[in-house]
């Protein structure tokens, strides 16, 4: 089985064309890139072609469509307005990050309630070809408008299961995409190989679902979690108050643990809202014997607050930064 998604492939281009004046330009489309020795089928008013006869066909084009009949789309993806598609060509600068796996992992520590290092979150941070600084807030929309969000996922899996091999018994929390991943058994095996090839401790990795992607089909998240869970890994659900708010839904997933965001921790000592959103989230990892964790603590009064209620592991700069190394044992005390 092989999917494009997996690598930095050639992107294959689908634009579909509706109304009178657009179908009439579609022979005239054809013609054009055949002189210029570039492969075009068409089918149901849909033309197929790569990346290079995309941007002639968008150049050669694009003043004479309806432009608002007409769509494309990359790798079979969803289809997108065609006034979007220059923004893929523009961010072609990312097949280079991925391919020469310009991607480092940074350790931020998770402690317990004596402070003592419970765990790392292995935290991706990016350069380009000059060793300049790309932050996530640039790469991930990047790769996910040229379709290269899987494979961005999984390069920074890897990365990070390559660098928890530094750790001395501390877990690992690593984050991954589940919409990216359309079957476990096939995108996820050389993840886990690897983790087997490097003498990583199936029980040391945490893999962790990302907040910013939400999951609309829980089954197919139940799928992957089980899959990770079969071969002896843990799983963490982050961001739970948003986007799996139902007992019903964190009692079918049964995540190993389970993160308060940062939003409802920032001050929760001296905010009444705050501590009754972090109470009612305490109640419900308690329920499906989930560990609780409160991410995003930057004072000691807020730390001493959510211990008090009962959590029992927390992450923040008040006891570390991320950074290029794992701190010393009990470093953070």
């Amino acid at each position: 089985m092989n999917c494009n998604n997996c690598s930095v492939s050639t992107l294959t281009f689908d634009i579909r064309l509706s109304g009178e004046l657009n179908h009439s330009i579609i022979p005239i489309a054809i013609d054009h890139l055949e002189r210029q020795g570039l492969d075009v089928s068409l089918k149901d008013s849909r033309l197929r072609m790569g990346e290079f006869g995309a941007r002639e066909f968008l150049s050669f084009c694009e003043d004479l469509l309806e432009t608002e009949l007409a769509e494309f789309r990359i790798n079979r993806e969803s289809y997108q307005p065609i006034t979007d598609m220059r923004q893929v060509f523009d961010m072609e600068w990312i097949d280079e990050v991925i391919q020469n796996e310009r991607i480092v992992s940074h350790f931020q520590p998770i402690v317990d309630q004596d402070r003592n290092v419970f765990a790392y979150e292995m935290l991706a941070r990016f350069h380009d070809a000059d060793g300049q600084v790309i932050y996530p807030n640039t790469i991930f929309p990047a790769a996910k408008s040229r379709g290269r969000l899987y494979a961005l996922d999984r390069v920074c899996r890897m990365t990070a299961v390559r660098a928890a091999g530094q750790l001395s018994g501390e877990k690992a929390f690593i984050n991954f995409i589940p919409t990216s991943i359309y079957s476990p058994e096939f995108c996820l095996r050389s993840t886990i190989d690897l983790a087997h090839q490097t003498g990583v401790d199936p029980d040391q990795l945490v893999f962790e679902v990302v907040e910013s992607e939400k999951v609309d089909d829980l089954e197919h998240l139940k799928h992957i979690l089980g899959y990770y869970k079969s071969r002896g890994f843990q799983y963490a659900l982050d961001d739970v108050g948003e986007g799996y708010s139902t007992a019903e839904v964190l009692d079918e997933l049964k995540p190993h643990f389970m993160k308060l965001d940062m939003q409802y921790v920032d001050g929760v000592a001296n905010d009444s809202a705050k501590q009754a959103v972090a109470q009612s989230f305490l109640e419900k990892a308690q329920a499906v014997g989930s560990t609780p964790l409160a991410e995003g603590i930057e004072t000691e009064e807020d730390f001493l607050w959510l211990k008090a209620q009962g959590y029992e592991l927390f992450q923040g700069y008040y006891f570390g930064k991320p950074a290029a190394a794992p701190l010393a044992a009990n470093a953070a005390s």
